[in-house]
Order: C-alpha cells, then structure tokens, then sequence
C-alpha cells in the first residue's frame, strides 16, 4: 500500500499544508505547491486522481468565490479569493476522497461534521489574519454552518462518484 493511500497520511499531510497555506499565504505558495506536487507524484494514476480531485476543488473555489462576492469573507489584497486559497481547496479534494472518506458514508455525519468543523476553520483562518468576516465571527459561523451542511455531504457524494469502478 502506498504512502497515499493511509489515512494518517493523508490527514497529516492535509494538515501541514493547511498550515503552509493559512499561515505563510503567498510567500509559502510554492511549498504548497510542492506539497499538491508530492501528492501527484505519490498516486499510482496521476490522470485519474485530477479527475476525481477537479470537480471537488471547482466546486468548493466557486462556493468561497461566491461568498467573497456576498461579502461574507473579505481576503486581504485580493479582489476574489488568494491563490493559496485555490491550492487549499486542491488539498481538500485530495484529502475528502482519501483519509476522510469514512464520514462521507454517512450524509447525516458528513453534515453535523460540515456545520462544525468548516466554520471553525474559518473562525481559525481569520484569528490568523488570513481573512477577514465582516459580517462578524457569529453570523459567518451560522452562515457558514448551513452551506457546509449541505455542501459537505454534497462534495463527498461528487468526490466517490468520480471514483474509478473496480
């Protein structure tokens, strides 16, 4: 089995590159692109994976595009959302179809885990100063909550139907 292929792998390696992109933004894009580089070097079928990968990320940049334009979330310096944004969704991608893919079985886990987890990222995000909520931490976490709630189930469901039959 390969490295890719384990679950603390890929959690680990998702985690780092949350950090890299959160905390070092644009002057640690490069090693957040090495890190999405390592990832395709790493998977037996390259082409296969951007498949399964690609409308996850598309979808989830759309949606932070789309609340950046509602002016829920507000990225300094940028007009739409920052390059290491666009990389962190790739990294998402990779880790919903890979090491969290267990939760995904469950619509109902995948939403409580949705409605939780994401706006508290957020909430870390800009603690950071990687963006700013000017609607207020409150309101963008209720916010948040209920677009992860459908979306989380929704992206998962869009990752494993993307997925090569065996």
């Amino acid at each position: 089995m390969r490295w890719v292929d384990k679950i603390w792998f890929n959690a680990l390696w998702f985690q780092a590159t949350w950090f890299c992109c959160v905390i070092g933004r644009d002057s640690w894009v490069p090693i957040a692109l090495l890190s999405v580089g390592l990832h395709f070097v790493l998977v037996k079928d390259r082409l296969n994976e951007l498949r399964c990968l690609f409308p996850v990320a598309l979808v989830g940049i759309s949606v932070d595009v789309l609340l950046t334009l509602a002016g829920v979330f507000v990225f300094p310096e940028y007009w739409l959302v920052p390059l290491w944004l666009v990389i962190l969704w790739w990294v998402f991608a990779a880790a919903l179809y890979r090491s969290f893919a267990k939760i995904g079985q469950s619509p109902w886990l995948a939403a409580l885990l949705g409605s939780i987890a994401v706006p508290f990222n957020y909430l870390v995000g800009a603690g950071l100063g990687a963006v700013s909520l000017p609607l207020g931490e409150m309101v963008t976490a209720g916010l948040l909550a209920l677009v992860w709630a459908a979306l989380l189930p929704a992206l998962y469901w869009i990752s494993h139907r993307m997925r090569p039959t065996v």
